[in-house]
């Protein structure tokens, strides 16, 4: 039985820590006493701290006892923290998303001898993966990854809802979307190129271009194809980009009589009470993952399809399992030698060994996240 630190208690946090106490020690922090009573509440063998991350020595002192630390704080803070984690010489798994470059990190963590499994939930993290783990396999010329986190029920006007930070989702929708095409990066504004797309169970879904490539821009450079795309239900992006349009996701204060408001504040204030997902509300994650390349002479296209729903018996939402779960596999990989290398590693430097592709896939089908292989 080893001791984890987990960062963060809100919907997918939680779901982690109660993945991990089945069979080992776990704290989990946060600032909010709210969040952390809910998971007291729930498992008592859970110990909680309160605790604000951004103190780099309050934070530093916390986790040294531990044997492995599993960061799921907000992105604006996640790279400051990764930081202070493997400064602090403890391995980590994160799913914080952060915009900056993990692999800078990568000296830092060799330095420090520290596992740093990085961007480790769904999407990026599964998609990544399955990517690995075929480049391997086959030479690779085509990779697309589509994915999205959906109501079950639609609410007029966004028919969305979000298990995280509202300011997670609307950074999703402003930060410009990379993509390959022919060895080529091109960068886009979030929100382009939309297209209609078909899913087996849900039917007609928006996908958009979105930045979601992150690693593999750099560490599978040599594909020449590569793109990641968003879904939603229709009719959501364009009331989005009327929104950003208009000026409400902008960063720059504005002045409303005689005080400065920040826009992306006050829309993030009340989107929260729009797009938030109640504890109990069902949701789904759909995501369709397709690479196309050459093996033994031979073209093929594999596809793995993803269709996840709300656990009414956990009260599980499903971005919690299909995102926490792959990285509590990630942190027992590591707790159980399977995974040792030292240094900064997104998912993909990760699947590309069949033993650790073979224990996600396992570990994840066994908490009834299924993975459904097609091949032409």
């Amino acid at each position: 039985m080893k001791n984890i630190f987990i960062l963060g208690a809100g919907m997918v946090g939680s779901a982690m820590a109660f993945d991990l106490a089945k069979k080992h020690n776990v704290t989990v922090a946060d600032l909010s006493d709210n969040a952390l009573e809910k998971i007291k509440n729930k498992n008592f063998r859970i110990s909680t701290l309160q605790l604000n991350a951004i103190d780099k020595e309050l934070l530093a002192a916390a986790i040294t006892p531990f044997d492995i630390v599993l960061c799921a704080v907000p992105g604006f803070m996640g790279f400051e923290t990764l930081k202070t984690i493997i400064e602090t010489g403890k391995n980590v798994v994160d799913i914080s998303f952060f915009p900056e470059n993990s692999l800078k990190l990568d000296a830092l963590a060799k330095q420090k001898g520290v596992v740093a499994i990085v961007d480790c939930g769904v999407a990026p993290g599964m998609d990544n993966l399955i990517l690995g783990y075929h480049n391997e396999k086959m030479n690779l010329t085509d990779f697309e990854c589509l994915v999205g986190g959906l109501p079950k029920v639609k609410k007029w006007p966004f028919n969305y809802k979000a298990p995280f930070s509202p300011v997670d989702v609307i950074e999703e929708y402003t930060r410009p979307a990379r993509y390959v095409e022919n060895g080529e990066i091109i960068t886009k504004p979030a929100l382009s190129d939309v297209e209609h797309i078909e899913i087996a169970g849900v039917g007609t879904l928006e996908a958009f271009n979105s930045d979601g490539l992150r690693s593999i821009i750099f560490t599978m450079s040599h594909i020449k194809n590569m793109k990641e795309k968003t879904m939603r239900y229709p009719g959501h992006i364009e009331k989005v980009v009327a929104l950003r349009e208009s000026g409400f996701f902008s960063k720059e204060a504005i002045k409303l009589n005689g005080v400065d408001i920040v826009p992306l504040d006050f829309t993030s204030k009340i989107l929260f009470c729009e797009w938030k997902l109640g504890d109990t509300e069902e949701e789904i994650t759909v995501m369709r993952v397709t690479v196309t390349g050459e093996e033994n002479g031979i073209i093929k296209t594999i596809t793995y399809h993803l269709f996840d729903e709300y656990n009414k018996e956990t009260q599980t939402s499903s971005m919690a399992r299909t995102t926490g779960y792959t990285a509590t596999a990630a942190v027992n990989l590591v707790l159980e030698n399977v995974f040792t290398e030292t240094g900064v590693f997104p998912p993909e430097l990760v699947g590309k060994h069949e033993r650790c592709f073979n224990y996600f896939m396992e570990y994840l089908k066994e908490r009834g996240v299924n993975y459904r292989k097609e091949e032409m």
